[in-house]
């Protein structure tokens, strides 16, 4: 007891539900909880709890009859040290473990194509209470925590469920609400501590904030329904096809040089470009990231639409707005590299996770970003669950998947001794190689009517053939 005392006052308890919660003891149950800025606390409709010697943790004893006349989920009431204000919350410690074993296999399996809907911050009800659920992917760490303006950003307060074996991490947090600002603590195995943003998170905030926001339930209302049964019998190959590439950054702006919202695009931009006669508008980039002079293709956001045209919504209508006047929505993809930013995510748990760790394959020498590790499977589930999301919850008709002649050759751009060959002794990419089939044939599957475009600037043989045949699948180069 002693030992798991120090640990989750120092940080280092990889599992706070082992401790926090009730527990057996005498003369039945004893309620835990980790308060590391309040005076003192109180166990709702029991009394006061005593803070333990030395330590930030405080707890109850109570009998089998007051533990059966207590909520399932039970309230503590607080004051914070320095305030005479009082606060009341549900604990988050006691829920039981919320995220399904099967979703946890199939993500493991790297199969998973719906990850980013229990990934992620998700506001739900669970046994009636109101709360939003946070899930991160973080494997070998000692400890997660999701801190934000809720806590005051103290990464001891609300420490995360470990899930095993999957590296996933999981807290139900009671109380929160939609754009309530998080991000992830991370204790490295170095006993280094980081913040993260969200790798999932559908909302970030503006720049330079690099918070992760809570986003609202999907619930825009499409009046595109006639488009998306006309596109799933659309004969693409044998139609024209005319395309329109847009950054929404610098194609128009207002007098003072601010951007254009996505609803100010709808208005201006859907007409210009069926004017001219376009069947298609491929936008650079919408996805977030840090810098306005870039094109977007530096992701820090891949499932957070840029905030700097406005919400996901807004997006949404920019979108339903073009296929209601006959025009597809294709998206520019990045899934051949991203940023060095320290808040996104590079070495994501203190060392390499969704890069290679090997530098000759884990690092794009031209444009100084990380290649993804394709060879592990939450990090292709990852890029497929985000290829997915951007179809299905946006209804985007094309991806433009960028940079692929860099994800083909282990050698690409680079000298001799800054590559190592494959297991065959050649120099493709056996890994992104097989990724980008599993990526075609999803997107084919799934979605019948969407294409897929990519930039391959080589003379890699039969880009655009069936991935049956020993293509790589895509519709067109």
């Amino acid at each position: 007891m002693v030992e798991a005392l120090s640990k989750i006052q120092h940080g280092h308890h990889h599992d706070p539900f082992e401790l926090l919660g009730i527990h057996p003891g005498r003369p039945g149950y004893v309620v835990r909880a980790f308060m590391p800025s309040a005076e003192s606390v109180e166990l709702e409709g029991v009394g006061p709890m005593s803070r333990r010697e030395g330590s930030d943790t405080f707890e109850i004893a109570i009998s089998k009859t007051q533990r059966d006349n207590l909520p399932p989920h039970y309230s503590l009431r607080w004051i914070e040290k320095g305030s005479l204000e009082a606060h009341v919350a549900v604990s988050p410690y006691s829920f039981q473990p919320i995220l399904s074993e099967f979703d946890l296999g199939l993500f493991s399996a790297g199969t998973h194509l719906h990850a980013y809907r229990f990934l992620g911050a998700r506001l739900q009800q669970i046994d009636g209470i109101d709360g939003c659920l946070f899930a991160v992917w973080a494997p070998n760490v000692k400890r997660v925590s999701v801190v934000g303006d809720f806590n005051g950003w103290h990464g001891l307060r609300h420490p995360m469920r470990n899930r095993g074996g999957s590296g996933v991490w999981e807290l139900f947090i009671p109380g929160l609400h939609v754009a309530d600002n998080y991000k992830f603590e991370i204790r490295t195995q170095s006993d280094e501590i980081l913040q993260k943003t969200d790798p999932y998170a559908r909302s970030m905030g503006v720049r330079p904030d690099t918070t992760s926001k809570i986003a609202t339930s999907d619930a825009y209302d499409w009046a595109d329904s006639e488009w998306l049964t006309h596109r799933q019998q659309w004969q693409w190959l044998h139609e024209p096809m005319s395309i329109y590439e847009v950054h929404a950054g610098s194609w128009r702006r207002h007098e003072d040089g601010g951007f254009l919202s996505y609803t100010e695009l709808a208005e201006q931009l859907i007409p210009y470009v069926k004017k001219l006669g376009y069947t298609h508008i491929e936008f650079l980039p919408f996805t977030e990231h840090p810098l306005d002079e870039s094109w977007g293709y530096q992701v820090s956001g891949y499932f957070s639409p840029t905030s700097r045209h406005g919400s996901a919504d807004e997006l949404r209508y920019l979108i339903d707005t073009a296929h209601q006047n006959g025009i597809g929505i294709i998206l520019d993809w990045v899934p051949a590299h991203f940023p060095r930013d320290e808040f996104a995510l590079a070495r994501f748990t203190g060392e390499a996770c969704y890069e290679y760790g090997d530098p000759n394959k884990g690092e794009h020498l031209d444009w100084g970003t990380l290649i993804f590790n394709y060879s592990r499977n939450e990090v292709r589930n990852f890029l497929i669950a985000n290829a997915v999301y951007w179809i299905e919850e946006f209804h985007i008709d094309g991806l433009r998947v960028d940079a692929v002649a860099s994800m083909l050759y282990l050698d690409y751009s680079r000298e001799h001794g800054q590559w190592s060959p494959n297991v065959h002794g050649g120099r493709e990419h056996l890994e992104a190689i097989d990724f980008l089939k599993n990526l075609n044939n999803v997107v084919h599957a799934e979605f019948p009517g969407v294409v897929t475009l990519a930039e391959e600037s080589t003379d890699w043989p039969m880009v655009s053939r069936p991935t049956d045949g020993g293509g790589l699948g895509f519709s067109m180069k």
